[in-house]
């Protein structure tokens, strides 16, 4: 029977389609420097968070896929893994709709001031409704960064209550975005400058790391706020510590960090215009459920031999390994 290390628990359907199918253990710890012992001799690895580099991808000679239950791969090296004959198994479209639901949220949240009014009003300051901070969203621009699956589903949502979309990804033309009745920039600090919100939806790559900070912050409207359900990374968060203390911006709207879990003693964390989630959008009943069932179906396929299509690294079917499958 094949040996699968989970780095966390998986939601409950996720663990039921296991059983019986492999020999599971579970760490409760996805950093592969501490948990060699284990992956030495695992065929599978489910990493829901932490990480696997290139030195323990190298040093797991069973190791036959490794499955990250949503579509972020920045904790994986793919390369490694690919060069190994490895693939990497992600669950796409599965969390769009929870994403961009996350993120409306996070714009309702933030525009009226909920957090703050519960904390105040829980401590008896009634008169914290005459600070008159919140603002309504009917003509106001939301200024979608990467129009992705999740980027597609917000545009709907904050189309649909009203609000005005505009759109900046420079993988998708102006026609498309167009043709959906949207704005379109076609340069970023435009659609910036536009966005009353501005909303981030892209993973993290090279070219996308710490792409979003000093000069993208002042490009922004004092009065706007920023979403990020996207990546931690994709934004210089020093730069944006600056920005949300000196009130550069109106203020933020995080389900990400680049540091994971979240620190207590962040100083992001003592900030009254930032509202923090746990890495939570994508953890709906009903999307990790249909995330969980896809991870594990597409991690027994592989150690079955068959060449499961929801992989990041599609190439890796070129390797020897696989030739004759």
């Amino acid at each position: 029977m094949d040996k699968i290390i989970l780095s966390h628990p998986l939601y409950k359907p996720g663990m039921d389609a296991l059983e019986g199918k492999a020999d599971v253990v579970v760490t409760s710890n996805g950093d592969s420097d501490d948990i060699m012992n284990e992956l030495s001799v695992a065929d599978g690895f489910i990493l829901r968070i932490g990480k696997i580099d290139r030195k323990a991808i190298e040093a797991c000679p069973n190791l036959k896929v490794i499955t990250r239950p949503g579509v972020g791969v920045d904790n994986v090296d793919v390369a490694a893994a690919t060069e190994k004959g490895i693939p990497v198994v992600i669950c796409p479209s599965a969390n769009s709709r929870a994403v961009a639901e996350h993120a409306l949220a996070l714009i309702f949240s933030i525009s009226k001031s909920i957090v703050d009014y519960d904390n105040e009003t829980r401590k008896g300051n009634f008169a914290i409704r005459n600070k008159y901070t919140a603002v309504e969203l009917q003509n106001k621009t939301v200024s979608i960064l990467g129009f992705g699956n999740i980027g597609k589903e917000l545009a709907k949502m904050c189309s649909g209550i009203g609000m005005k979309v505009c759109v900046y990804d420079p993988y998708v033309d102006k026609s498309t975005i167009a043709g959906m009745g949207y704005g379109y920039a076609a340069d970023q600090m435009e659609a910036i400058s536009q966005g009353d919100f501005v909303s981030l939806h892209m993973p993290s790559l090279p070219t996308t790391r710490g792409m979003f900070g000093k000069a993208q912050f002042e490009a922004m409207k004092e009065t706007a706020f920023l979403i990020n359900c996207a990546r931690g990374d994709v934004i210089n968060e020093e730069e944006m510590i600056v920005a949300l203390s000196n009130n550069v911006i109106a203020g933020a709207g995080l389900d990400v960090l680049v540091e994971e879990p979240m620190r207590a003693d962040s100083p992001l964390m003592k900030l009254s215009n930032a509202i923090i989630t746990p890495h939570s959008a994508a953890q709906t009943q009903e999307t990790t459920a249909k995330t969980v069932l896809m991870a594990v179906e597409g991690t027994l396929a592989v150690l079955r031999g068959e060449k499961w299509q929801n992989v990041c690294n599609p190439e890796v079917y070129e390797h020897p390994i696989w030739k004759d499958r």
